[in-house]
């Protein structure tokens, strides 16, 4: 399937029943797709006004306590910004599916991970922050949307698939493992008040500036339970490598191609795959800087995960970059 299409199948097998959105390129045939299969499965699909409309419709899905989903592409994910962040005020689960094309402004609609800091520092206004995935195949997407939605369930928060316009456009072969979505509390949710408990309300605003001292505490507290949810792969890293590239999403394919091409010359070299962009598995890097000469950081954009992967190694080895928002270049004195 093409990597947008199996998302799309995925959050459906997931439980996900509805659906808002506006479209935009390189991730058009999740909506395209959802418009024909929620039907079948007794969902709702529909194409909103604007993206500000689709990310104000999935926080009232979603406060009703159901599956929901939204996707988009850069520009589009940028103006849904104010909308997740209410949602993670609120503590309304959902989830997020940015398709990454090239910018600043509109830019093109050609692959990119230009979107790195906009959706792993907080994702739209205030202080908060949102579990951040980065499949790098069409196989893994799948598996993540799936763990997605349960992430969001669990910690009532909406939760980010980025993935990138070739992880959306290229057709794989995927399989749908046959399971049963999870079951969440969501007494929280406005279903309807019977007469046993007190009315539910879904909410962001809390004009009492003690008040919302006291709720920001609380949600930090639930980003820091989120932090054990840390992600990676290491390839060939056993045999501790003085050469290790850190990539993400569509790049760390390639890097994988370019290191086994480099071990035919007798250049040790791994990889190191965050797939949690946010959290970023900070202390799993640091485990191998004793071990390497140098790091690298490949990426499709200038060199936004750069800022983590430096963080990371305090500065105790160096950090190079080779990447590009779509050409080669280097950067900075390395």
């Amino acid at each position: 399937m093409k990597g947008t299409e199996a998302i799309a199948e995925a959050a459906i097998r997931a439980g996900c029943r509805y659906f808002f959105g506006y479209p935009i390129t390189p991730q058009n045939e999740i909506p395209e797709y959802m418009s024909k299969r929620l039907p079948q499965v007794g969902g709702t699909f529909l194409q909103a006004e604007s993206e500000l409309a689709a990310a104000n419709m999935i926080y009232g899905a979603g406060g009703a306590g159901v599956r929901v989903m939204t996707s988009s592409s850069s520009p589009g994910v940028a103006l849904m910004s104010e909308g997740f962040s209410y949602m993670v005020g609120a503590e309304v689960p959902a989830v997020i599916v940015n398709i990454m094309r090239g910018g600043p402004g509109l830019g093109d609609i050609a692959p990119s991970q230009g979107d790195y800091l906009m959706m792993t520092r907080g994702f739209g206004h205030g202080d908060k922050q949102t579990i951040v995935l980065a499949p790098s195949t069409a196989q893994e997407a799948v598996d993540l949307i799936s763990l997605a939605f349960d992430l969001a369930d669990e910690y009532r928060s909406p939760t980010v698939v980025a993935g990138d316009g070739v992880i959306g456009q290229m057709m794989e072969p995927v399989s749908f493992p046959e399971t049963t979505p999870k079951s969440f509390d969501r007494s929280w949710a406005t279903t309807g008040k019977p007469a046993t408990r007190r009315p539910n309300v879904i909410n962001s605003l809390y004009l009492d500036p003690e008040e919302l001292e006291r709720h920001v505490q609380h949600l930090y507290e639930k980003f820091g339970r989120m932090k054990k949810e840390q992600r990676w792969e290491e390839h060939l890293l056993e045999d501790k490598p003085g050469i290790v590239l850190c990539a993400y999403g569509t790049t760390a394919r390639i890097a994988k191609t370019a290191i086994r091409e480099l071990r035919k010359q007798g250049i040790a070299v791994g990889l190191f795959r965050p797939i949690t962009a946010w959290p970023f598995p900070t202390e799993p890097l640091k485990k191998h800087i004793e071990s390497t000469k140098v790091f690298f950081t490949i990426e499709m954009s200038m060199g936004q995960m750069l800022e983590d992967v430096r963080a990371a190694v305090e500065a105790k080895r160096p950090v190079k970059f080779w990447g590009g928002a779509h050409r080669r270049r280097d950067r900075g004195p390395g």
